[in-house]
């Protein structure tokens, strides 16, 4: 049976870590074990890294993260749609495209498929997980 956990986050790089325990408590709802956890927390982490700030000139405003678990499998789409930015306070990135090509690999390595969109209208990073 497949369950589907969806919610919408600010913008700001604070409330990563939230994503990550929310996404973390889904895939241990789903039997997944403590190592591929710890994966499917760190691919979370660079896509809402991907979607809300890199190669932007501010933060975006919020994004969506959604999780669907079937039996033996989590896919996560962490998604921006949003054209509205806010300002970058402090900067976090020292060098934004570099650490997103960066990201993107991480994020590859660590999930079994991953499919990246990125156009004028919305930025999409669908991952996928499957139990070993």
């Amino acid at each position: 049976m497949s369950e589907k956990f969806s919610f919408t986050v600010p913008g700001r790089p604070e409330h990563i870590c939230t994503v990550r325990l929310a996404v973390g408590s889904v895939a241990a709802s789903a039997g997944f074990d403590v190592e591929d956890i710890e994966d499917i927390k760190t691919a979370a982490g660079e896509a809402c890294q991907l979607v809300s700030c890199h190669e932007m000139e501010g933060y975006a405003k919020e994004y969506t993260v959604e999780c669907e678990t079937e039996p033996g499998k989590i896919t996560l789409n962490v998604i921006n749609r949003s054209h509205e930015l806010m300002e970058k306070t402090n900067k976090r990135c020292i060098d934004c495209p570099n650490e997103g090509e960066i990201g993107k690999l991480l994020i590859r390595s660590l999930m079994d498929s991953v499919e990246v969109v990125c156009d004028d209208d919305k930025k999409i990073i669908t991952m996928t997980k499957t139990k070993k």
